[in-house]
């Protein structure tokens, strides 16, 4: 069992008032955007007032995208690829890093500046698209490049009404989030 993990759970025997991953996992499973269910889960957890949800962007952008990101995304070799790395916090406490590979043709010329320049979570920028969350794999504990604390991962594909692929997701959800 991760470190992480076994720290959540005995802080949960310790304090049953504490919030479990289930239900913070069933947060997670109620919306099709990352970003809306950890400002719900901050709000109702009351980590800030008021709950607001911001990206602080990690590593280089254009760094190399597994494998399958260019196929998940039905992307052809000439076709942009974009990717954020960032660490979404509320209220000063990281609940989520996370990778973001996206098609930047799907996106208005208004959302990819956003996205560039701004610190406004990829799942609020983008919601005016009306996609749909494909959850792909969850993971209890951290998976390959989370952080240590990392209590569960998720891998997902975000995709647009019409059923073309948007974006391919990471992410690695911290321990602040049982606390």
């Amino acid at each position: 069992m991760p470190v992480a993990l076994a720290t959540a759970l005995a802080a949960m025997i310790a304090n049953p008032a504490a919030p479990t991953l289930a239900e913070f996992e069933a947060t997670l499973a109620r919306h099709d955007s990352a970003s809306l269910a950890l400002e719900e889960w901050c709000g109702v957890r009351g980590m800030a007032e008021p709950a607001r949800l911001t990206a602080k962007t990690l590593g280089v952008p254009g760094a190399p995208a597994p494998t399958q990101v260019r196929q998940r995304l039905a992307l052809a070799a000439a076709d942009a690829l974009a990717m954020r790395h960032v660490q979404l916090s509320c209220g000063g406490t990281v609940l989520s890093v996370a990778w973001n590979w996206y098609a930047p043709a799907r996106l208005t010329p208004a959302m990819n500046a956003a996205l560039a320049r701004g610190d406004t979570p990829f799942g609020k920028v983008v919601a005016p698209l009306g996609f749909r969350r494909k959850p792909l794999s969850t993971v209890a504990g951290p998976a390959e490049n989370c952080p240590a604390d990392t209590i569960s991962t998720h891998r997902a594909m975000l995709v647009l009404p019409d059923g073309r692929p948007l974006a391919y997701l990471v992410e690695c959800y911290t321990a602040a989030n049982l606390r």
